[in-house]
Protein backbone atom coordinates (compact mmCIF):
# COMPACT_ATOMS: atom_id res chain seq x y z
CA UNK A 1 0.00 0.00 0.00
CA UNK A 2 0.92 3.20 -1.21
CA UNK A 3 0.29 5.49 2.15
CA UNK A 4 0.37 8.68 0.31
CA UNK A 5 -1.51 7.39 -2.69
CA UNK A 6 -4.10 6.19 -0.34
CA UNK A 7 -4.32 9.93 1.55
CA UNK A 8 -4.73 11.60 -1.65
CA UNK A 9 -7.72 8.79 -2.82
CA UNK A 10 -9.32 9.45 0.78
CA UNK A 11 -9.34 13.81 0.30
CA UNK A 12 -10.89 13.11 -3.39
CA UNK A 13 -14.28 12.12 -1.44
CA UNK A 14 -14.78 15.17 -0.33
CA UNK A 15 -15.88 13.85 2.82
CA UNK A 16 -16.02 15.59 6.49
CA UNK A 17 -18.13 18.52 5.37
CA UNK A 18 -20.13 18.71 8.38
CA UNK A 19 -23.27 17.14 6.06
CA UNK A 20 -24.85 14.17 8.02
CA UNK A 21 -26.31 11.99 5.89
CA UNK A 22 -29.49 9.79 6.46
CA UNK A 23 -28.23 6.64 4.59
CA UNK A 24 -25.09 6.42 6.45
CA UNK A 25 -26.75 6.65 9.63
CA UNK A 26 -29.63 3.80 9.12
CA UNK A 27 -26.48 1.30 8.23
CA UNK A 28 -24.68 2.36 11.15
CA UNK A 29 -27.93 1.71 13.10
CA UNK A 30 -28.41 -1.34 11.64
CA UNK A 31 -24.81 -2.51 12.62
CA UNK A 32 -25.99 -1.81 16.15
CA UNK A 33 -29.07 -4.00 16.13
CA UNK A 34 -27.44 -7.12 13.97
CA UNK A 35 -24.55 -7.15 16.41
CA UNK A 36 -26.30 -5.84 19.66
CA UNK A 37 -23.57 -3.64 20.74
CA UNK A 38 -24.10 0.56 21.67
CA UNK A 39 -21.35 1.94 19.42
CA UNK A 40 -20.78 1.73 15.71
CA UNK A 41 -19.31 4.12 13.39
CA UNK A 42 -18.17 4.83 10.35
CA UNK A 43 -14.55 6.05 10.28
CA UNK A 44 -11.73 7.44 8.03
CA UNK A 45 -7.96 7.01 8.85
CA UNK A 46 -5.76 10.23 7.50
CA UNK A 47 -2.67 10.98 8.36
CA UNK A 48 -2.84 11.86 11.63
CA UNK A 49 -6.07 11.53 12.62
CA UNK A 50 -8.92 9.05 12.64
CA UNK A 51 -12.37 10.96 11.66
CA UNK A 52 -16.09 9.71 12.78
CA UNK A 53 -17.46 10.22 9.30
CA UNK A 54 -20.97 8.66 11.47
CA UNK A 55 -21.38 7.91 14.88
CA UNK A 56 -23.72 5.94 17.28
CA UNK A 57 -23.43 5.84 20.66
CA UNK A 58 -20.18 7.67 20.99
CA UNK A 59 -20.10 11.74 21.43
CA UNK A 60 -16.96 12.57 20.67
CA UNK A 61 -15.80 12.56 16.87
CA UNK A 62 -12.06 12.06 16.32
CA UNK A 63 -9.15 10.26 17.80
CA UNK A 64 -5.45 10.65 17.15
CA UNK A 65 -4.35 7.98 14.91
CA UNK A 66 -1.74 5.97 16.84
CA UNK A 67 -4.62 4.91 18.96
CA UNK A 68 -7.24 4.08 16.51
CA UNK A 69 -8.09 0.30 16.18
CA UNK A 70 -9.04 1.08 12.53
CA UNK A 71 -5.58 1.51 11.15
CA UNK A 72 -4.68 -1.52 11.81
CA UNK A 73 -7.36 -2.65 8.48
CA UNK A 74 -5.60 -0.57 6.12
CA UNK A 75 -3.13 -2.94 4.82
CA UNK A 76 -5.62 -5.92 5.13
CA UNK A 77 -8.66 -4.16 3.05
CA UNK A 78 -10.55 -8.21 2.39
CA UNK A 79 -10.44 -9.13 6.29
CA UNK A 80 -13.02 -8.08 9.10
CA UNK A 81 -10.67 -6.83 11.97
CA UNK A 82 -12.48 -8.40 15.01
CA UNK A 83 -10.46 -7.94 18.52
CA UNK A 84 -13.08 -10.38 21.22
CA UNK A 85 -11.17 -9.14 24.70
CA UNK A 86 -8.89 -5.79 24.09
CA UNK A 87 -7.39 -6.26 27.39
CA UNK A 88 -6.45 -9.53 26.06
CA UNK A 89 -4.81 -8.63 22.29
CA UNK A 90 -1.43 -6.96 23.11
CA UNK A 91 -1.61 -4.33 20.30
CA UNK A 92 -4.69 -2.63 22.42
CA UNK A 93 -4.42 -3.85 26.16
CA UNK A 94 -2.74 -0.12 26.85
CA UNK A 95 -4.27 1.83 24.12
CA UNK A 96 -5.71 4.90 26.20
CA UNK A 97 -9.14 4.41 24.26
CA UNK A 98 -9.49 0.97 26.40
CA UNK A 99 -7.86 2.00 29.50
CA UNK A 100 -9.61 5.14 29.36
CA UNK A 101 -12.80 6.24 27.54
CA UNK A 102 -14.93 4.85 26.15
CA UNK A 103 -13.37 1.71 27.47
CA UNK A 104 -13.24 -0.37 24.58
CA UNK A 105 -13.20 -3.90 25.30
CA UNK A 106 -14.97 -5.50 21.81
CA UNK A 107 -14.06 -4.66 18.28
CA UNK A 108 -15.20 -5.63 14.95
CA UNK A 109 -14.27 -3.42 11.50
CA UNK A 110 -14.94 -4.70 8.18
CA UNK A 111 -12.54 -2.73 5.11
CA UNK A 112 -13.89 0.25 3.06
CA UNK A 113 -12.17 -0.36 0.37
CA UNK A 114 -12.03 2.27 -2.62
CA UNK A 115 -11.90 0.32 -6.46
CA UNK A 116 -8.44 1.06 -6.30
CA UNK A 117 -8.10 -0.91 -3.40
CA UNK A 118 -7.03 1.64 -0.61
CA UNK A 119 -8.73 1.47 2.55
CA UNK A 120 -10.51 4.60 3.64
CA UNK A 121 -11.64 3.38 7.14
CA UNK A 122 -13.97 1.23 8.49
CA UNK A 123 -17.68 0.15 9.50
CA UNK A 124 -17.33 -1.11 12.82
CA UNK A 125 -19.16 -2.22 15.77
CA UNK A 126 -17.64 -1.71 19.92
CA UNK A 127 -18.96 -2.57 23.02
CA UNK A 128 -17.59 -1.91 26.59
CA UNK A 129 -17.47 -5.46 27.57
CA UNK A 130 -16.25 -8.41 25.81
CA UNK A 131 -17.87 -10.31 22.76
CA UNK A 132 -17.98 -12.29 20.04
CA UNK A 133 -20.17 -12.20 16.92
CA UNK A 134 -21.01 -15.28 14.41
CA UNK A 135 -20.39 -15.27 11.06
CA UNK A 136 -23.81 -14.24 9.70
CA UNK A 137 -22.83 -11.46 11.54
CA UNK A 138 -19.40 -10.87 9.89
CA UNK A 139 -21.01 -11.34 6.58
CA UNK A 140 -23.51 -8.42 7.68
CA UNK A 141 -20.93 -5.93 8.69
CA UNK A 142 -19.52 -7.06 4.88
CA UNK A 143 -21.95 -5.97 3.23
CA UNK A 144 -23.02 -3.08 5.44
CA UNK A 145 -19.25 -1.47 4.75
CA UNK A 146 -19.76 -2.27 0.83
CA UNK A 147 -23.54 -0.60 0.69
CA UNK A 148 -21.45 2.66 2.94
CA UNK A 149 -18.61 2.52 0.32
CA UNK A 150 -20.82 1.68 -2.72
CA UNK A 151 -22.87 5.57 -1.34
CA UNK A 152 -19.40 7.42 -0.71
CA UNK A 153 -18.39 6.08 -4.44
CA UNK A 154 -21.83 7.67 -5.72
CA UNK A 155 -21.47 10.23 -3.82
CA UNK A 156 -17.93 10.92 -5.20
CA UNK A 157 -18.67 10.73 -8.94
CA UNK A 158 -21.48 12.88 -8.36
CA UNK A 159 -18.96 15.51 -6.53
CA UNK A 160 -17.03 15.46 -9.95
CA UNK A 161 -19.72 15.72 -11.90
CA UNK A 162 -20.74 18.65 -10.29
CA UNK A 163 -17.51 20.18 -10.72
CA UNK A 164 -17.33 19.63 -14.34
CA UNK A 165 -21.01 20.85 -15.20
CA UNK A 166 -19.95 24.00 -12.67
CA UNK A 167 -15.91 24.21 -14.86
CA UNK A 168 -17.80 23.88 -18.06
CA UNK A 169 -20.93 26.57 -17.51
CA UNK A 170 -17.99 29.06 -16.29
CA UNK A 171 -15.74 28.80 -19.37
CA UNK A 172 -19.48 28.85 -21.35
CA UNK A 173 -20.08 31.82 -19.44
CA UNK A 174 -17.20 33.47 -20.41
CA UNK A 175 -17.62 32.50 -23.87
CA UNK A 176 -21.09 34.34 -24.00
CA UNK A 177 -20.16 37.27 -22.39
CA UNK A 178 -17.27 37.60 -24.77
CA UNK A 179 -20.01 37.75 -27.99
CA UNK A 180 -21.52 41.28 -29.25
CA UNK A 181 -25.00 40.44 -28.10
CA UNK A 182 -27.29 39.22 -25.85
CA UNK A 183 -27.59 35.43 -25.13
CA UNK A 184 -30.65 34.37 -23.34
CA UNK A 185 -32.98 31.50 -22.25
CA UNK A 186 -36.62 32.93 -21.34
CA UNK A 187 -39.61 30.60 -19.95
CA UNK A 188 -43.27 31.49 -20.59
CA UNK A 189 -45.95 29.15 -18.45
CA UNK A 190 -49.67 28.67 -20.12
CA UNK A 191 -50.41 31.76 -18.09
CA UNK A 192 -48.17 33.93 -18.98
CA UNK A 193 -45.85 33.93 -16.35
CA UNK A 194 -42.13 34.55 -17.96
CA UNK A 195 -38.86 34.09 -16.00
CA UNK A 196 -34.89 34.13 -17.14
CA UNK A 197 -33.03 31.13 -16.84
CA UNK A 198 -29.77 32.29 -18.51
CA UNK A 199 -28.49 35.95 -19.53
CA UNK A 200 -25.47 36.63 -21.16
CA UNK A 201 -23.13 39.84 -20.48
CA UNK A 202 -24.84 41.54 -23.48
CA UNK A 203 -28.23 42.49 -21.58
CA UNK A 204 -25.89 45.55 -21.52
CA UNK A 205 -26.86 46.49 -24.87
CA UNK A 206 -30.47 46.80 -23.77
CA UNK A 207 -29.94 48.83 -21.01
CA UNK A 208 -26.27 49.02 -19.09
CA UNK A 209 -28.25 50.05 -15.82
CA UNK A 210 -30.08 47.31 -15.20
CA UNK A 211 -28.23 43.94 -13.96
CA UNK A 212 -29.01 40.74 -15.19
CA UNK A 213 -29.75 39.92 -10.96
CA UNK A 214 -32.88 42.77 -11.37
CA UNK A 215 -33.79 40.98 -14.22
CA UNK A 216 -33.60 36.95 -12.84
CA UNK A 217 -35.71 38.77 -10.29
CA UNK A 218 -38.53 40.91 -12.49
CA UNK A 219 -38.32 39.69 -15.89
CA UNK A 220 -40.68 41.62 -17.11
CA UNK A 221 -37.76 44.81 -16.86
CA UNK A 222 -36.72 44.11 -20.15
CA UNK A 223 -39.91 44.68 -21.88
CA UNK A 224 -39.33 48.61 -20.20
CA UNK A 225 -36.49 49.23 -22.51
CA UNK A 226 -39.04 48.58 -25.44
CA UNK A 227 -39.80 51.46 -27.11
CA UNK A 228 -43.39 52.12 -26.59
CA UNK A 229 -44.85 52.04 -30.14
CA UNK A 230 -43.00 48.69 -30.53
CA UNK A 231 -43.82 46.84 -27.16
CA UNK A 232 -47.11 45.45 -28.48
CA UNK A 233 -45.91 44.13 -31.47
CA UNK A 234 -43.18 42.62 -29.89
CA UNK A 235 -45.39 41.04 -27.24
CA UNK A 236 -47.91 39.59 -29.91
CA UNK A 237 -45.06 38.10 -31.52
CA UNK A 238 -43.93 36.11 -28.65
CA UNK A 239 -47.70 34.77 -27.91
CA UNK A 240 -47.37 33.75 -31.55
CA UNK A 241 -44.08 31.99 -31.27
CA UNK A 242 -45.28 30.30 -27.90
CA UNK A 243 -48.69 28.92 -29.84
CA UNK A 244 -47.22 28.07 -33.44
CA UNK A 245 -43.28 27.25 -32.10
CA UNK A 246 -42.12 28.50 -35.15
CA UNK A 247 -38.59 31.11 -34.92
CA UNK A 248 -39.07 34.17 -33.43
CA UNK A 249 -37.62 37.01 -35.16
CA UNK A 250 -38.22 40.54 -34.75
CA UNK A 251 -37.17 44.16 -35.25
CA UNK A 252 -37.74 46.77 -32.64
CA UNK A 253 -36.35 49.86 -31.28
CA UNK A 254 -34.99 51.00 -27.83
CA UNK A 255 -34.17 54.76 -26.20
CA UNK A 256 -30.67 54.50 -24.92
CA UNK A 257 -29.37 56.70 -22.06
CA UNK A 258 -28.54 59.51 -24.83
CA UNK A 259 -32.44 59.45 -25.71
CA UNK A 260 -31.37 58.58 -29.31
CA UNK A 261 -33.26 55.40 -30.92
CA UNK A 262 -31.09 52.66 -31.63
CA UNK A 263 -32.21 49.39 -33.21
CA UNK A 264 -31.90 45.98 -31.39
CA UNK A 265 -32.92 42.48 -33.39
CA UNK A 266 -33.95 39.50 -31.75
CA UNK A 267 -34.05 35.68 -32.78
CA UNK A 268 -35.41 32.86 -31.18
CA UNK A 269 -35.96 29.52 -31.20
CA UNK A 270 -38.99 28.34 -29.08
CA UNK A 271 -39.29 24.29 -27.62
CA UNK A 272 -42.11 23.41 -25.48
CA UNK A 273 -41.94 21.60 -22.07
CA UNK A 274 -43.73 18.58 -20.73
CA UNK A 275 -46.18 21.48 -18.68
CA UNK A 276 -47.41 22.98 -22.22
CA UNK A 277 -44.76 26.19 -20.78
CA UNK A 278 -42.16 27.19 -23.72
CA UNK A 279 -38.97 27.74 -23.58
CA UNK A 280 -37.09 29.87 -26.26
CA UNK A 281 -32.87 30.05 -26.77
CA UNK A 282 -32.74 33.14 -27.76
CA UNK A 283 -29.97 35.98 -28.93
CA UNK A 284 -30.43 39.79 -29.38
CA UNK A 285 -28.20 42.20 -31.52
CA UNK A 286 -27.61 45.57 -32.15
CA UNK A 287 -29.04 46.53 -35.33
CA UNK A 288 -28.66 50.12 -35.84
CA UNK A 289 -26.19 50.42 -38.24
CA UNK A 290 -27.65 47.60 -40.50
CA UNK A 291 -31.42 49.33 -40.24
CA UNK A 292 -29.59 52.37 -41.37
CA UNK A 293 -28.18 50.97 -44.44
CA UNK A 294 -31.45 49.01 -44.86
CA UNK A 295 -33.32 52.49 -44.95
CA UNK A 296 -30.47 54.05 -47.43
CA UNK A 297 -30.79 50.88 -49.53
CA UNK A 298 -34.91 51.17 -49.61
CA UNK A 299 -34.37 55.00 -50.63
CA UNK A 300 -32.06 54.19 -53.33
CA UNK A 301 -34.16 51.78 -54.69
CA UNK A 302 -36.76 54.25 -55.52
CA UNK A 303 -34.61 56.94 -56.29
CA UNK A 304 -33.32 54.24 -58.72
CA UNK A 305 -36.81 53.88 -60.00
CA UNK A 306 -38.23 57.30 -60.33
CA UNK A 307 -35.06 60.11 -59.67
CA UNK A 308 -33.47 58.01 -62.70
CA UNK A 309 -36.43 58.35 -64.56
CA UNK A 310 -35.87 61.72 -65.65
CA UNK A 311 -32.54 61.83 -66.83
CA UNK A 312 -32.64 58.50 -68.68
CA UNK A 313 -35.65 59.44 -70.65
CA UNK A 314 -34.05 62.94 -71.47
CA UNK A 315 -31.14 61.02 -73.05
CA UNK A 316 -33.29 58.97 -75.17
CA UNK A 317 -35.17 62.18 -76.03
CA UNK A 318 -32.14 63.60 -77.20
CA UNK A 319 -31.01 61.04 -78.96
CA UNK A 320 -33.83 60.21 -81.12
CA UNK A 321 -33.73 63.65 -81.91
CA UNK A 322 -30.16 63.70 -83.48
CA UNK A 323 -30.89 60.37 -85.24
CA UNK A 324 -33.86 61.59 -86.87
CA UNK A 325 -32.45 65.66 -87.60
CA UNK A 326 -30.05 66.95 -89.74
CA UNK A 327 -28.29 69.87 -87.65
CA UNK A 328 -25.90 72.47 -88.16
CA UNK A 329 -22.67 72.58 -86.08
CA UNK A 330 -24.03 75.20 -83.55
CA UNK A 331 -27.38 73.03 -83.06
CA UNK A 332 -24.97 70.23 -82.54
CA UNK A 333 -23.04 71.47 -79.62
CA UNK A 334 -26.22 72.98 -77.84
CA UNK A 335 -27.16 69.66 -77.86
CA UNK A 336 -24.23 68.12 -76.84
CA UNK A 337 -24.15 70.76 -73.96
CA UNK A 338 -27.43 69.03 -73.06
CA UNK A 339 -26.22 65.91 -73.00
CA UNK A 340 -23.04 66.27 -70.76
CA UNK A 341 -25.63 67.57 -67.87
CA UNK A 342 -27.53 64.83 -67.94
CA UNK A 343 -24.33 62.59 -68.05
CA UNK A 344 -22.95 64.90 -65.06
CA UNK A 345 -26.18 64.71 -62.95
CA UNK A 346 -25.94 60.87 -63.68
CA UNK A 347 -22.29 60.58 -62.70
CA UNK A 348 -23.20 62.27 -59.22
CA UNK A 349 -26.08 60.12 -58.35
CA UNK A 350 -23.66 56.91 -59.19
CA UNK A 351 -21.30 58.04 -56.76
CA UNK A 352 -23.71 58.23 -54.27
CA UNK A 353 -25.01 54.81 -55.03
CA UNK A 354 -21.64 53.77 -54.33
CA UNK A 355 -20.65 55.62 -51.06
CA UNK A 356 -24.08 54.36 -49.42
CA UNK A 357 -22.98 50.59 -50.91
CA UNK A 358 -19.58 51.51 -49.41
CA UNK A 359 -21.01 52.23 -46.30
CA UNK A 360 -22.70 49.55 -45.82
CA UNK A 361 -20.06 46.95 -46.59
CA UNK A 362 -17.54 48.79 -44.35
CA UNK A 363 -15.33 48.98 -47.88
CA UNK A 364 -13.16 52.31 -48.35
CA UNK A 365 -15.59 54.96 -49.30
CA UNK A 366 -12.79 56.38 -52.25
CA UNK A 367 -15.23 57.20 -55.23
CA UNK A 368 -13.52 57.28 -58.78
CA UNK A 369 -13.16 60.71 -60.40
CA UNK A 370 -13.90 59.62 -63.77
CA UNK A 371 -16.37 61.84 -65.50
CA UNK A 372 -18.23 60.38 -68.36
CA UNK A 373 -17.27 61.18 -71.17
CA UNK A 374 -19.99 61.87 -74.27
CA UNK A 375 -18.14 61.90 -78.17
Amino acid sequence: MNESERIKELQSYNLLKGSKEKILDELVEIASLVCNVPISLITLVGKDTQNFLVHRGLSITQTSRKDSFCRHTLHQPEEILIVPDSLKDERFKNNVLVKGDPHIRFYAGAPLETPNGNVLGTLCVIDTKPKKISENQKKALKILAKKAMDHLNDQKMIHLQKQQIESHSDNLLKLTDEIPGMIYQCKMTEEGEMSFHFISKGLELLSPEITREQVYKDPHLIFTLIHEEDLPRVQKKIQKSFENLRLWEHEFRIINKENTIEWRKVKAIPQKQNDNSVIWYGFIQDYTKEKAYQNKMEKLAFDISHVLRKPVATLLSLTSILENHTMDAQEINEYNGYIKQVSEELDAFTKELYRTYADGRDTPKSVPDEKVTIY
